[in-house]
Order: structure tokens, then sequence, then C-alpha cells
């Protein structure tokens, strides 16, 4: 069967004999019905434009620089003109600049004067070029950069004028009217790739790649399907670079985790404290472990549940085991193995092979002699505590039982009995829950926040409760400097996700969390990275893990408090966090609260006169 093929439609534009003599042609449809030529501007129709000349740059750039002028709230025509140099023309042309530049250097040195830092800097800017060119990484292009500005009448256009001079000009941009030259501006800044006023200068690929238009310091819509943001999102402050505000979704996003790295005084507990009061707004349920008690006055200004952990009575049971309805069917291996790393936590040492095989079977005659097997009918049954362990290691008769009972003597029977040898007499319930560490010596605080955060993935991990959780571990450097804790906070943050719960780690201390594999691969496994003030001997190894580029690293060493980097995939915003008052006041650390003349402490109730956000209305 032999096919036809249909015949393809052309569109057909008249012929230029077919338009007739008094026909204006394509450019007059398309053109304006006249041009005015005036010495400073041009008259296109009904509007002027004046067209302003770059000629001179910033010695550096960032990324998106020109989106001052290109997001101008006006109408401005942005031209930049590019033309690659060859390299051999490029060579030469570094080498006349560099002979140039070493004879003026030579002839002021003759004459006894001092030398000019602006020729020392352009010689070895062009040295370091000229390298660069000899080797490859990069090419020399010829870039001219324009504005039009255009306006209804005169009055404005020099209004407008002045406006994106103001621009320019906070970009370190110097610019010059095209006088007697506005009808060649004009048409440079038209879309036909000529450049008729030739001022030009001079870029290499990585300055050139910074002008690049197509670029926005904003995030991108989380919801690219609707365009806008999700209902869960956050908003974390105002763009330093464009004002607008800075909203994230971390449950939008690849993981739930969450990083903050900043030096002491930075803002980042204010910023932790702010995102969990704006996720307790969209129903999220929050779980704190704060080592310095700063979340407590949150907690009570929003109804939550705070457990001091270490005060007189509290205690919290290592080997308890999980409710039989919704344990696993390995829930008493998972147990012991716990058991294994609290006490290697708690030992401040490395457990030899033998000793680790001891606690093993001491650890399950323990959970015999309290009628616990593997049968999860048993698990029901009261736990044992240290005390038992103790006395099971005691019974057992060898050296390394009676070293390892001696060692666990000071958590069962000394000063540090009170945390550990008991059953649990807490179970924190509610929307927010703060394990407040503050009563707890510095050298149990380890153990305890490594117990904390077993009781709170035993409330994330229930398959019966299922919500969207925020865990937040505030000086985290305290686990991360352990193994035993590192290697425990590695898992949540790996399993987070599978229980829709989102792991925020926030730390002071960039070394320890950089300095080792664990540390770095919790970094790894968090999708949302939050960067504040870094100390300078820590910028470095904090630009090499995230990839920061020369002037993210200078914003980092000199970032106001309260600001930072938000780094969320191939996106990266800096961002000044902002409060209402009332959030401010929950927020503000202890030592700001207390350190305001006249200042009280924080009122309980609104009745008070403290902002009335008790109780909040949160959906479980």
């Amino acid at each position: 069967m032999k096919r036809t093929r249909r015949p393809r439609i052309r569109p057909r534009l008249p012929h230029r004999s077919e338009l007739g003599p008094e026909s204006p042609g394509l450019a007059g449809w398309l053109g304006p019905d006249a041009v005015e030529v005036r010495p400073r501007f041009v008259a296109v129709g009904d509007q002027l434009a004046a067209t302003l000349v770059v000629t001179g740059y910033p010695a550096e750039v960032s990324p998106g620089w020109l989106e001052p002028l290109l997001s101008y709230p006006g109408r401005v025509d942005v031209a930049v003109h590019v033309d690659p140099v060859p390299v051999p023309v490029a060579a030469q042309r570094l080498r006349r600049q560099r002979a140039r530049l070493e004879s003026t250097r030579r002839a002021e040195y003759g004459r006894g004067k001092l030398d000019d830092p602006e020729t020392e800097a352009a010689a070895a800017d062009a040295a370091e070029l000229a390298y660069r060119v000899a080797r490859g990484e990069g090419k020399l292009f010829s870039v001219g950069l324009y504005l039009t500005v255009h306006a209804d009448d005169e009055a404005t256009l020099t209004e407008e004028l002045a406006s994106v001079r103001t621009v320019a000009e906070s970009l370190l941009l110097r610019v010059a009217p095209a006088t007697f030259r506005a009808l060649r501006g004009w048409l440079t800044t038209l879309p036909f790739g000529l450049d008729l006023l030739g001022v030009r200068r001079t870029f290499d690929t990585a300055a050139l790649a910074a002008c690049f238009p197509f670029t926005s310091p904003d995030l991108p819509p989380a919801d690219p399907v609707a365009g806008g943001v999700t209902e869960s999102a956050v908003l974390y402050g105002a763009n330093t670079a464009s004002t607008s505000l800075v909203l994230w979704d971390r449950f939008a996003a690849d993981n739930h985790n969450s990083v903050t790295l900043a030096r002491s005084g930075a803002g980042k507990s204010y910023l932790t404290k702010l995102d969990l009061l704006r996720s307790l707004y969209q129903g999220v349920d929050a779980l704190v472990v704060d080592p310095e008690g700063e979340y407590t006055r949150l907690a009570d200004a929003v109804g939550g549940t705070v457990v001091r952990v270490g005060a007189p009575g509290v205690r919290l049971n290592p080997f308890d085991l999980p409710d039989t309805a919704t344990a696993s069917a390995d829930a008493l291996t998972r147990r012991a193995l716990f058991a294994h790393t609290l006490l290697a936590v708690l030992f401040g040492g490395a457990v030899t092979a033998g000793e680790r095989a001891v606690l093993d079977t001491a650890i399950l005659t323990a959970y015999r002699a309290a009628g616990i097997t593997a049968d999860p009918r048993t698990w029901a049954r009261p736990a044992p505590h240290l005390g038992d362990l103790q006395g099971v290691l005691d019974a057992h008769g060898t050296d390394q039982a009676r070293d390892l009972a001696a060692r666990l003597a000071p958590f069962t029977t000394g000063s540090w009995a009170g945390l550990f040898d008991g059953p649990t007499t807490t179970q924190p319930t509610g929307h927010l829950v703060v394990f407040d560490l503050r009563d707890l010596a510095d050298e149990l605080k380890t153990a305890g926040m490594l117990l904390t955060l077993d009781a709170v993935w035993g409330r994330v991990a229930n398959p019966r409760d299922r919500r969207r959780r925020l865990v937040v571990v505030d000086e985290a450097w305290l686990l991360m400097r352990d193994g035993d804790g590192a290697r425990f906070l590695f898992r949540m943050a790996k399993a987070a996700r599978k229980h829709r719960a989102g792991l925020a780690v926030v730390t002071q201390d960039a070394a320890d969390v950089l300095g080792t594999e664990l540390g770095r691969a919790v970094v790894a496994n968090a999708a949302t990275q939050i960067l504040m003030r870094q100390a300078p001997q820590a910028i470095a190894p904090v630009a090499d893990a995230f990839g920061l580029s020369a002037g993210e690293a200078e914003f980092l060493l000199a970032a106001p408090r309260g600001e930072g980097l938000l780094l969320a995939g191939s996106h990266r915003v800096s961002f000044a966090a902002q409060a209402s008052d009332a959030e401010d006041a929950l927020c503000r650390g202890l030592e700001f609260a207390a350190s305001e003349p006249g200042a009280d402490p924080p009122p309980d109730s609104p009745e008070d006169g403290g902002p009335d956000l008790y109780p909040l209305p949160l959906d479980p």
C-alpha cells in the first residue's frame, strides 16, 4: 500500500513588490513611528531613552551580582556584549600589559619613589591571569555593558537616570552617559547584536561567568507545580541580597535533617528556637535535647513539657523495653546493643573485645534474672537496671567482670547514681518536649544526651504514632567528640526520614563535626545546611567541606549576629533572621534577657503581660 505524504504548509511573507510603494515594510511595522535624536537622549515614539555606559568594574564579584540592575523596578534595558579574544592575541596583550606595568614600577623605583599599591596590584593580577591563560585554565573575553533607561518625560527620565546610577554605584560600577551618542547607545541595547559604542573591558572566564544574567539570589519555589511555597514552609528571615523572604520547608527536601554550624555568639540557638517555634505553628511535634536549659522558657510559653534530666527523682533506665504492641521482633537484642553503647560512653574509653563479651553475657543474664527472655510476652515485666548488671558482674567471678563492676560503681552506688540506677520515672508527652540537661554534671552530659536521644528515638520510631516530628540536638559537639555517641547520632540521621522525622544538629565546634568521618557523614545526610559566622581558624575546613566560594567564606567571617548562609542542594542564599516582638522575647538567649535593665523573668501566662501564645492551637 502506497503512503501519501501530507503537504507541509509554510507561512508565506509578502514580497516587497506586493507591499506597494506606500507600505512601510517590516521595519516600519516593528519599529517606532519616529526617532528624534538629541544630545543626551533619543525620543522613540512617545518614550524617551538615555544610555549609560559602564566604564569601571569592581575588583571582585560574586555570581548574580548584576541582579539589582536586572530586577530594577523600572524599564531598563541591560545589554552585555561578549566577544572571545583568541589565545595568541590574549597572550600578546597580557605580555604588553605586564611590560608596561613593570616599566612603570622600575621608573618609579629609579626616581626613589615608594611603590604604588594600585600598580603593584595590577601587575600581580596581570601575572596571575597570564599564567592561567598559558595553562589553559581560562580565556579572555571582550565585554561591554550598557544600560538604557526609558521614561515618559524628561523630568522622569532624569530621576530614573539618577536612581539607576545610584544602584550601579552601589555595585561599585562607574557609569557615564553616552552624550552625543544617544542613538548609538539606544541601538546598542536593542537585540541586534551590534555594539556601536565599543566601550569594552577584558574579562576572564570566572569574571564573565559571574555576569551571567539568568540567576536569582532567591530560593526556587518549594512547590514548583503551584509556583509557590508549601503550606509547611518556615520563614527563616529576609534575603540580604534581594530583601525578599526566605522560606524553606525541610519536609519537602530529600531528607528532613539539618545541620547548623556557627561560632559562639553568632545567633545559632536564636535561629534554631525561631525555626522550632514556627514549626510548631505548622503542627509539627518537637523534641529537644537541651544541654544548657535554653529552651525551657519557650516550652513553658507554648504549653510544652520540660524534663529536667539530672534533677532529684528523675531517672531514665537504659534497659527499658518498648511497648510489646509496637516492639519489633529483635527489640531485646537492640536494647542490649544500646546498653553496650551507653556503657562505653560511661566508661570514657574503648572497651576491649574480652570486656565486651563479658558485658554481653552479663546484660542478657540481668534480663533473664528479671524474667525477660526472647519471648515478647515477657517484655512487659519490669526491666533490670544498672545495679542489677553490677550484681551479675560481681557474681561472675572473673577479674574482667570484677573490674567492670568496679567501673560501674560510681553510677550505681556513687555520686552519679541518681540518673541511671532505677526504673524510669517519667514518660513525657505533648507537642513539645524539652529534655533539660542543665542539672547534669559536665562528666555526665555526653551520657545524658545519649540516654535522652534514645528515649526520643523510642517515641519517634513508634509505628502507631507516625507524624511529622523535629528532633533538635543543641550543642551536638558533646556527642560528636565521643565515637560511640557520634555513631548513634549518625544512625539516627540515616533512619529519621523513614519515620517522618527531621534531625536538627546544632553545634558551635566545627572541628568536632568536620574532623571525623562520622561527623562528615552526619553533615552529608542533612539536606538543609545553615552556616553562620565562623571563626578564622575554622573557615578553611568549613569552606572545603561545604564547597564555599571565596565570597561566601568572606561573608561568613564577617556576618553580623543573626545572619547566615542557607545551603539547600545546589541553591544558596544569605539571610538575616527576623522575628516578631513576641517571638523575640521567647527566642532571646538567657544572657541577653538577664542583661536588659529592669528585665524581669518572662511571664508564664498572657495575664502577666507576656505574649499571647498559650496555648497554641496545634493539631495532633
